[in-house]
C-alpha cells in the first residue's frame, strides 16, 4: 500500500536537504506547464521552501491552449512567476539552421530552449532548477533529453503517475490540475495515445510486474530497453594510462 502522507513529508524534507546541501537560501525554479507533475512538484517546493522561494516559469510557444491551468497554479500557490514566450526564440533557430530539420528535431526543440530559459532565469535569480519527470514517464522515456529530462534536482522522479495523484491531492491542488488528461505538449495528443498504454496498465507492471496484455508488455520492455541512455550519464573515455 502506497502510504502518500509519509511519502509526501519524507520528499519535503528531501527537498530541504537538498538545497542545506546545494544552495543554502536558494530558490527553487520550476517550468509550469499546467500539468499534474509541475503543479505536484511546485507545491512540494511552497511545502519545503515556503512560497518566497518557489519562482514558476511559464513558457508558451506562441499561444498555448492550457496556459490558463499554468495561471491557476502559479496563483493557487502564490508564488512568483514569469511568462516567457519562445516561439521567436524557436522560429529563429528553425529558420537559421540551413537544411529541414526533422520532425523528432522538431518535436524536442521547444522543450530544449525552455530548459534554456529555466536556467537563465534560475543563474539570474539565484536559483536551482526543478526536474519534474516520474517514474512512469522515466520508465520509457517520455521525456527530451537535455530537454525536460534534466535538472538540479528532481522530487518525483521515484514516484509513479497513480502516486503522484494521491500526493497531489493530498497537497490540496485543485482537482483539474491532479487529475488533468496529460498532453505532451509536443505531438499534441495524449501521452496514453502516444504510448499505446494506460499509466495504470504502467504503474501497475512497474510496481507489481504483473500486466494483462503481452502485447503492451512487449511494448512497455521495449521502450524501457531503448530509452535507458537518457537515465544515465555521458560515456566518457578513460585513458588506460591515467
Amino acid at each position: 500500500m502506497f502510504d502518500a502522507l509519509k511519502v509526501k513529508n519524507e520528499c519535503v524534507q528531501w527537498i530541504r536537504d537538498f538545497f542545506e546541501k546545494n544552495g543554502k537560501g536558494c530558490n527553487a525554479v520550476i517550468g509550469i506547464s499546467g500539468g499534474k507533475d509541475s503543479s505536484i512538484v511546485a507545491a512540494l517546493c511552497v511545502e519545503a521552501l515556503g512560497r518566497d522561494r518557489v519562482i514558476g516559469v511559464l513558457m508558451p510557444n506562441g499561444e498555448q491552449s492550457d496556459i490558463d491551468m499554468a495561471k491557476l497554479l502559479v496563483n493557487h500557490l502564490g508564488i512568483k512567476h514569469f511568462i516567457v514566450n519562445i516561439k521567436d526564440a524557436v522560429d529563429g533557430v528553425k529558420n537559421n539552421i540551413p537544411f529541414e530539420l526533422s520532425n523528432q528535431s522538431v518535436i524536442n526543440l521547444p522543450p530544449r530552449i525552455r530548459m534554456s530559459v529555466l536556467y537563465a532565469v534560475s543563474q539570474s535569480n539565484n536559483g536551482r532548477v526543478a526536474n519534474t519527470c516520474n517514474l512512469s514517464e522515466d520508465w520509457v522515456g517520455y521525456s527530451t533529453r537535455y530537454g525536460d529530462s534534466v535538472g538540479d534536482f528532481s522530487p518525483c522522479s521515484n514516484i509513479t503517475v497513480a502516486e503522484m495523484k494521491e500526493i497531489g491531492t493530498l497537497l490540496g491542488l485543485p482537482d483539474v490540475l491532479v487529475n488533468k488528461v496529460p498532453i505532451d505538449g509536443l505531438s499534441g495528443i495524449t501521452d496514453e495515445d502516444n504510448l499505446g498504454f494506460t499509466y495504470a496498465e504502467l504503474d501497475r507492471y512497474i510496481r507489481t510486474g504483473e500486466i494483462d496484455d503481452p502485447v503492451k508488455k512487449e511494448r512497455i520492455d521495449y521502450l524501457h530497453r531503448i530509452n535507458q541512455f537518457k537515465l544515465e550519464l555521458m560515456p566518457s573515455f578513460k585513458p588506460s594510462e591515467l
